[in-house]
């Protein structure tokens, strides 16, 4: 599944820095396992996911077949736009909430379309 790869990614740039200057990486990274575990949710409960731009799409979609899911999804995505390209560096409590999301997230994912 390619949102564990992203969460593992994160988790091995996480492991490499000491300083946290790479938080805002880690915090995208997780950003993006969590958009490709929607992905996984909406396709095993829905046989679609979300293609459009609007994040907005993404998370109605997913609330649709899981409340909590959709929450997650919702905090990840409140993050991104600030770890890509806002000049506030991700602090430590963000790489946290993140990677918390991404793993609800994650978790969900396997829940719904088992290996």
């Amino acid at each position: 599944m390619k949102a564990i790869g992203f969460f593992q990614a994160a988790s091995d740039v996480s492991d490499l820095d000491d300083s946290g200057e790479a938080n805002d990486a880690i915090v995208t990274l997780h950003v993006h396992a969590g958009i490709a575990a929607a992905d996984v949710i909406c396709c095993a409960r829905l046989g679609r996911q979300s293609t459009g731009e609007n994040h907005v799409e993404a998370v109605v979609l997913l609330e649709s077949v899981s409340g909590p899911a959709a929450r997650h999804l919702h905090t990840l995505l409140g993050m991104k736009t600030q770890a890509g390209y806002g000049h506030r560096p991700a602090s430590a409590a963000d790489v946290k909430r993140s990677s918390r999301a991404a793993q609800h997230l994650l978790e969900a994912a396997r829940e719904a379309a088992p290996s």
